[in-house]
């Protein structure tokens, strides 16, 4: 069977962070631009999809060239969960179109090389992964603390600090998209699942927006790019 990627980028319009955030000029653009760029020069992504409750974000993503799904409020609070907005989406997706693979993407990490959504659409495929997300190598999540009623307790031995080159690898899960069968997603309701698999991105990539000072940060970046 053919598989028909669709890309999903939840993007609502109220945030407790920043206003309005995914309309934040971020380089002269909308945040929001700068995913739904990605996703409509994808090669292997047939449809872009925008699902939000805010009617200013759903125009504007019309006249990208993005489609679009109008998200009920219950699905669109502080508290609704990322799976509850894809589920929607799919379920609407669904009336008028066939696919059976999705890239969910976050529009809060606008930070991707432009060829990344293909290359990792090929490594989802070729490794037969049933899900798959982006993450960044990290070596600094060792040396980690904690806090307890205001005191420092560290999450590794102090006494024993181990020199970088012998820490073991690590990957941090940078939240800039996954990709996922849908059939399988129907049936966990979970972003995750069977044969698990990672598209490693570069560095930057970690960046996610949610204060003023990501804003700053992910602008400068951009920029030089």
């Amino acid at each position: 069977m053919e598989n028909i990627y669709h890309s999903i980028i939840l993007a609502r319009g109220g945030s407790k962070g920043i206003k309005n955030k995914n309309l934040k000029k971020i380089n002269h653009k909308p945040l929001l631009f700068w995913s739904l760029k990605q996703s409509l020069q994808s090669k292997k992504i047939k449809r872009t999809w925008v699902s939000s409750d805010s009617e200013k974000i759903l125009k504007y993503a019309k006249s990208i060239g993005a489609e679009t799904i109008k998200r009920p409020k219950n699905l669109s609070s502080d508290n609704s969960s990322s799976e509850s907005g894809w589920l929607h989406a799919i379920n609407e997706i669904r009336k008028n179109y066939n696919t059976n693979k999705i890239i969910a993407i976050q529009c809060t990490s606008p930070l991707r090389s432009n060829n990344d959504f293909d290359n990792a659409i090929e490594l989802y495929e070729k490794e037969n992964y049933c899900s798959l997300f982006s993450g960044t190598r990290s070596d600094d999540l060792y040396f980690t603390w904690k806090i307890n009623k205001k005191i420092l307790i560290p999450n590794y031995d102090i006494y024993n600090r181990l020199k970088r080159q012998n820490l073991k690898k690590t990957i941090l899960e940078n939240g800039s998209f996954f990709i996922f069968d849908l059939k399988k997603f129907l049936k966990f309701k979970n972003r995750l699942f069977g044969k698990i698999g990672v598209f490693i991105q570069s560095k930057e990539c970690q960046f996610q927006i949610d204060s003023i000072e990501d804003m700053r940060i992910v602008d400068k970046l951009l920029r030089n790019n």
